[in-house]
């Protein structure tokens, strides 16, 4: 992988370049001081300022006085990395020349410190600024040298030496600038799969968190490690970290002890102590650094899904079949009717009449079944509550006279989005149950519009004052073809949850008395 780098910016250089130059700084002040402090206090005894001390003595405490300044500018005021590089890499060669002068020439060994000034420039700083800064240092050291030549005594050698020095300077000062980006190169590359890792690791963490199965990760004496939310639901436990797993499932305590003796990936099936019946899948230890992962799968969860798929294949089934039954079921009807009319015989005419009433029973039948069939072809919209319901409440009027006396309507008013002819459907099998079994009363099937708890959906709630769902039977009421009407067909409950599914909604059985008391739960937004 290439990785290419360009210059930092000058008012926002990255924080990677600015500790440098910083520790650059702090180089800096320390050797100013070391100088200050060895003239100062040592005098004489080094050769340092043998030439001039006097020189030397103020060039050191000016470098000095500088070096804070450029330090405390860095602190303060992060801004424009180049030029404040550039100027401290001159006044670090000034400064040096100056001093190497006062000190006798480049055989003070002050020339080595005007290396590492370029080296260290040619690693904090980028681009061809490090070939300039190399150029500065060996027109310093000619300068310094030509100079001494023209005042003091000096041995032609010392130009060669003077020579080699600066070419060292090309040479530290290319060899450092590859160095660094090779160093640049890597830490960008280092960043970027640091960045990669973390999302990787966030997205990892939510899919873990969201699955629908619990991940346990055990160490090998038994303690929880790692958990995701849905083991806590699944084990009915508070978990921690460093929980011991028998504390938590006794049972499945025990399989992992026994597990653990021969460590291969194993499944098995586990009751809980509360009856919830579990899939757990034991993965080696060895694979993952001493630990090992446990994952929990509810086998009821997985059972009903399945048995929502047969129902699924069965609907489907059933619909197609019920397609093929009604128009042979038409024509026994129509020929009932045909034998009625022209056969005078009363044994005939009740056998004619037992013959329709059975046919218009079995069609009713077969209209329900279809229903399931159109489940899958909702087109929902957006719908004003009390405009649809008018409407509505007028038809099942020319069906049930007292209807109109007997529902009453609410005054909430919502928008909702739902499918025009299921919501009709789901509503003439509530309203059709709630005034078969309501009582004669005057409102004595309520309707009510509310916006829901969280106040982003609405619930519509159908209320009658009868005798309600008895305790024992209320987690049958949505089973396809369970009724306790002898002339239903036990589908209209069932077909009206499913096509609330089908439009994004939910129908439930409210746990509330007298009476029974229905919830639907739909989108409030406007239909996409």
């Amino acid at each position: 992988m290439r990785v290419t780098t360009s210059a930092p910016a000058d008012a926002d250089a990255v924080e990677s370049f600015w500790r440098s130059l910083r520790y650059f700084s702090i180089y800096r002040l320390s050797i100013a001081l070391l100088f200050l402090v060895a003239a100062l206090v040592f005098g004489d005894t080094v050769s340092l300022g043998t030439q001039d001390a006097w020189l030397f003595d103020r060039v050191a405490g000016v470098y000095l006085l500088l070096a804070i300044v450029f330090l405390a500018a860095l602190l303060r005021r992060p801004r424009r990395f180049n030029l404040q590089l550039s100027v401290q890499v001159a006044v670090d060669i000034a400064a040096l020349t100056l001093m190497m002068y006062a000190s006798g020439g480049q055989k003070s060994g002050i020339a080595i410190l005007l290396l590492v000034v370029v080296a260290g420039a040619a690693l904090v700083g980028q681009g061809r600024m490090t070939l300039f800064y190399a150029a500065l240092a060996s027109v310093a050291m000619l300068l310094e040298e030509s100079w001494r030549a023209l005042t003091r005594d000096a041995d032609p050698a010392d130009f060669v030496r003077t020579g080699i020095i600066s070419i060292a300077f090309f040479g530290t000062a290319i060899i450092a600038r590859l160095l660094a980006q090779r160093l640049v190169a890597n830490e960008t590359l280092a960043r970027e799969r640091g960045r990669q890792l973390n999302d990787q690791l966030r997205i990892s963490e939510r899919i873990i968190r969201d699955m629908d199965g619990g991940v346990l990760v055990v160490e090998g004496d038994g303690r929880l490690r790692l958990f995701n939310p849905r083991a806590e639901v699944l084990l009915d436990a508070r978990l921690s970290n460093g929980d011991e797993l028998a504390t938590l499932s006794r049972g499945l305590a025990d399989r992992y002890r026994v597990w653990s003796a021969q460590p291969v990936e194993t499944v098995e099936m586990l009751r809980q102590e509360g009856g919830r019946l579990l899939r757990v899948r034991y993965l080696p230890s060895v694979e993952f650094a001493g630990h090992a992962l446990i994952y929990l799968e509810d086998m009821e969860r997985v059972q009903s899904q399945a048995q929502q798929m047969k129902l699924a294949a069965l609907g489907r089934l059933t619909a197609n079949m019920a397609h093929e039954i009604r128009n042979p079921l038409a024509a026994i009807s129509h020929a009932a009717e045909l034998l009625a009319e022209e056969d005078t015989d009363p044994l005939h005419q009740r056998l004619a009449g037992i013959i329709h009433d059975n046919t218009r029973r079995l069609n009713r039948l077969v209209t329900e079944v279809l229903e399931l069939g159109r489940r899958d072809r909702a087109q929902p919209e957006t719908l004003r509550w009390r405009t649809f319901l008018s409407g509505f409440l007028e038809e099942l009027a020319l069906h049930d006279a007292s209807a109109g006396r007997r529902v009453r309507v609410g005054q909430g008013d919502v928008e909702l989005c739902f499918d025009r002819g299921h919501l009709y459907r789901v509503l003439w099998n509530l309203l059709g149950n709630a005034l078969r079994h309501a009582s004669a009363a005057d409102g004595a099937v309520r309707l009510e519009a509310r916006t829901g708890a969280m106040g982003s959906g609405v619930e519509l709630h159908i209320i009658d004052d009868g005798p309600g769902v008895d305790e024992a039977l209320r987690n049958q009421v949505f089973e396809p073809f369970f009724t306790t009407h002898g002339a239903g067909t036990g589908l209209g409950l069932y077909i009206a949850r499913e096509l609330c599914e089908a439009s994004g909604a939910h129908l439930e059985l409210l746990d509330e008395e007298p009476g029974a008391h229905f919830c639907i739960t739909a989108e409030g937004l406007a239909c996409r």
